[in-house]
Formats: C-alpha cells, sequence, structure tokens
C-alpha cells in the first residue's frame, strides 16, 4: 500500500496510454510506474496461552464422585468455563482416569 504525499490517502494503480501509475483519487498526484515493486513483511506470531492452565492445574483440580460413561470410573475433575450465551450451562466434567469430557446440567 502507498499513500498520497501530498493527502494521505491511498493510491490506487490506474492506466492511461498504456502506461500504470500509481494515482491518488482526491488530488491530482500521479507516480510513474517504471518497475516491479514488492515488498514482504513477516509478522512474528503470537504465543498462545494454554486457557486452563496446563498440565500442572489439573493435579490440584477439584474432583467428585461421578461415573464416567466411557470407563465407568467413578471420580471426575470439574470446571466450569463459559464458552457460549449464559442460558447455556457451564459446568463440565472430566475423568480422571480417560479424559472423558461431558457436561452436567
Amino acid at each position: 500500500m502507498l499513500f498520497c504525499p501530498n493527502c494521505f490517502n491511498l493510491l490506487v494503480t490506474s492506466a492511461e496510454s498504456g502506461r500504470n501509475k500509481w494515482a491518488c483519487n482526491t488530488c491530482a498526484y500521479e507516480f510513474p510506474i517504471e518497475k516491479q515493486m514488492t515488498s514482504r513483511t513477516r509478522l512474528k506470531r503470537k504465543e498462545v496461552d494454554d486457557v486452563l492452565g496446563g498440565e500442572e492445574t489439573w493435579k490440584h483440580a477439584d474432583r467428585t464422585q461421578a461415573s464416567c460413561d466411557n470407563c465407568n470410573f467413578n471420580q471426575a475433575y470439574f470446571y466450569q468455563l463459559q464458552i457460549r450465551s449464559a442460558d447455556e450451562p457451564m459446568t463440565t466434567c472430566d475423568c480422571v482416569k480417560c479424559a472423558h469430557q461431558w457436561r452436567e446440567n
């Protein structure tokens, strides 16, 4: 993207009489394009944080008596996480043994 040095609006490409140029739609500024112009900027990706706190959080997480439908183990971690609108339930359970997830309403 290039900007007009006079009025600071975005320049657009236009072609008149077989010649390409950068032109401003607001003022009379024109700049002839004589060679190919390219530039590339590589952005640094932001590191993603673990929303639930990672493996260390689960060592001291609250547990409850609950029957897992997947492996029939009788203990589960529970946590509350609001990811939808307020009228949706937010209590979620994970089996301690097999990590199967389900939602308690």
